[in-house]
């Protein structure tokens, strides 16, 4: 296929612009519910711990794709970057998944609202931060370095909460009570499964109509 053919290919898709956390769910939702002609690109996932590089990262993306593809969504929560995400997609006329992270919207807004406002002082941990918990939180935020830093990051945490996507992995509720632990806290855990996901990116698919 030549250049041509690839950009009018491109042309009758819908672009996923994706967070990198959650694109084993983000796969699993788009197959099962039957989402065609969307391709994914992920940013890298632990760049929530920098969220700084978030929106310049995803306006290089939308400028690239503007003419290759029918339709862009976003994939992301505000993630930290403090309303600039929404300011950028606003501009393009682009709509994003609802909530301020992803915990929002693998939960489901209003269970994730009735869970926050219970206690505030919650750290929450999905699948993919439960297998990746000592390279994006002990190692990312130097913890393993500095173990003096733990009290500075979590001494007004209460509890962590695991929203558990994926109940056939039995294991990472092991891993995950590890996390809690490594973090001195109590661990939650509540199953979320894929549908509050799926509702958000059926939401935003209708939006973008």
């Amino acid at each position: 296929m030549n250049r041509a053919d690839s950009t009018m290919a491109d042309s009758r898709k819908t672009l996923i612009i994706a967070c990198g956390a959650i694109a084993h769910e983000l796969v699993a939702v788009t197959r099962a519910n039957g989402f065609d002609q969307f391709e994914i690109q992920c940013l890298p996932a632990e760049w929530h711990n920098t969220p700084q590089k978030i929106v310049p990262a995803i306006q290089r993306k939308i400028d690239e794709a503007l003419d290759r593809y029918s339709r862009i969504l976003v994939a992301y929560g505000d993630c930290g970057t403090g309303g600039q995400l929404d300011r950028l997609l606003e501009r393009y006329n682009i709509a994003r998944l609802p909530g301020d992270h992803c915990y929002s919207f693998l939960a489901g807004s209003e269970v994730f609202d009735a869970m926050a406002e219970e206690e505030l002082g919650t750290f929450y941990l999905t699948d993919y931060l439960v297998d990746n918990f000592d390279r994006l939180i002990l190692e990312g935020l130097g913890i393993k370095r500095h173990p003096e830093l733990l009290t500075q990051y979590f001494e007004h945490y209460t509890r962590v909460l695991y929203l558990a996507q994926d109940a056939m992995h039995k294991d990472r509720e092991a891993r995950a009570t590890e996390a809690a632990c490594s973090l001195g806290l109590p661990l939650v855990i509540h199953h979320t499964g894929l549908q509050p996901f799926a509702h958000a990116m059926r939401t935003i698919r209708l939006t973008a109509v």
